[in-house]
């Protein structure tokens, strides 16, 4: 896992592999390794893949290069609610395992990130007010709405982020207020905007090989507990998001709503994105977000 411990990402993690151990009767004991302490979170999918674990979490949008699928909860501005995001998901669940299938990859649960905001060292009134900023960027939607933006995305996994705001390798982020929190990034940054851009989701993946090796009854504790874990990862999404809105403020970090003239910019830059978006995936991505439509 690339989060540290105390992320509810990663506490519901280990509350998922305890249920595993149970159901199974400690026949399956899933070790958790927070932090990118086993393979660091760009490396997480591959690891899987191949085999070298057999289970990973990864936030998958960060490999939308590899299939624009993998970016649709990254669309900036489609779903901007806990709701809209579980129907979206909904909606793109089938394509999403499909590809993942093919890929040697079974998903197991998702589980969506709090809306993304935007941290900076200044008052941010306008896109004008961002010119030359360095952001850090973790997938395509964050390093292009920085470039349409006049920033300078640079890329950095969450584990680095504190580190590149100190050396200043970055100076500002596009992110939740929890990694905001688990970064705390109110010792070097100022303001925290509720821009809502996009919700992206975490995936707990396993190596379809390890999974079909299992027997049927395996497969189906397996599989509830995952339904659990997916469930129980929403409300602590939701939690986690007032409990770290209300830190920020608590250590001095300004949390504002944009101006009307910056949500207005930046919604402009969505509808670009989500154009680009349906291009790149084309007949599939149409279709799921003509189901999302519906």
């Amino acid at each position: 896992m690339a989060y540290p411990a105390g992320n509810f990402h990663s506490v519901n993690a280990k509350n998922f592999a305890e249920c595993v151990k149970t159901a199974t009767s400690g026949e399956i004991d899933i070790v958790t390794h927070p932090g990118g302490t086993l393979f660091k979170g760009n490396d997480i999918k591959r690891a899987v893949q191949s085999g070298q674990t057999q289970i990973g979490e990864r936030l998958l949008s960060a490999h939308e290069n590899e299939n624009p699928l993998f970016g649709l909860d990254s669309i900036p501005f489609i779903a901007s609610s806990y709701d809209k995001s579980e129907k979206l998901w909904q909606a793109g669940k089938p394509e999403i395992s499909k590809s993942l299938d093919a890929q040697g990859l079974v998903m197991l649960y998702s589980v969506p990130w709090p809306p993304q905001g935007m941290y900076f060292k200044k008052e941010v009134n306008s896109t004008a007010d961002m010119a030359g900023v360095k952001v850090r960027s973790y997938n395509n939607s964050t390093g292009r709405i920085s470039e349409l933006s006049g920033m300078v995305p640079v890329q950095i996994e969450a584990s680095e982020i504190t580190q590149g705001l100190i050396t200043g390798v970055i100076e500002s982020l596009i992110t939740s207020a929890v990694t905001g929190q688990d970064s705390k990034a109110w010792e070097q940054l100022s303001h925290f905007y509720k821009v809502n851009a996009w919700q992206p989701r975490n995936f707990v993946l396993v190596n379809k090989d390890a999974w079909t090796a299992l027997d049927d009854k395996t497969r189906g504790s397996i599989t509830t507990c995952a339904a659990e874990a997916e469930a129980n990862g929403v409300k602590m999404s939701i939690e986690a998001n007032d409990k770290a809105l209300a830190e920020l403020e608590k250590n001095g970090m300004k949390v504002l709503d944009p101006s009307e003239k910056l949500a207005g910019e930046l919604r402009g830059f969505g509808e670009t994105m989500a154009n680009e978006w349906k291009e790149k995936a084309g007949e599939a991505g149409k279709a799921v977000l003509d189901a999302y439509a519906k």
